[in-house]
């Protein structure tokens, strides 16, 4: 039974990193190569280190690992969303077919304030 565990969670944790080195062929602009890259690699490697948990079975390796695992749930996405706040910032182009900027005229370049404008565009 562990045996065919270890290969779902290493298979899964492969498949997610090939969907996201695909994603960094295919997407379009920075901002979605990020986002794809970010998710699904986190994923990969928890699935991975999942894996590696079941296969060795030893207390010391299995906390190293959910440790790891529980790090990189945390500061993946916290990293990226001061990557993408920073590349947004610093004038990164969205793809020419972008629909939405909600970000659009809500930053301050002198104050370096993020905030929102209310009717009187404060």
């Amino acid at each position: 039974m562990n045996d065919v565990l270890i290969m779902i969670f290493s298979g899964l944790g492969v498949l997610f990193i090939l969907i996201a080195s695909i994603g960094i062929v295919r997407m379009p602009d920075f901002f979605l190569r990020l986002s794809v890259t970010v998710k699904a690699t986190t994923l990969g490697v928890g699935f991975i280190l999942l894996s590696t948990v079941i296969y060795f079975g030893d207390l010391s390796v299995s906390t190293k690992a959910l440790a790891i695992i529980l790090f990189l749930l945390l500061t993946s996405p916290v990293g990226a969303q001061l990557i993408g706040r920073v590349s947004y910032f610093t004038g990164t182009k969205l793809w020419k077919n972008s629909v939405l900027d909600e970000l659009k005229g809500k930053y301050n370049e002198e104050t370096h304030v993020l905030g929102s404008e209310d009717k009187e565009g404060n």
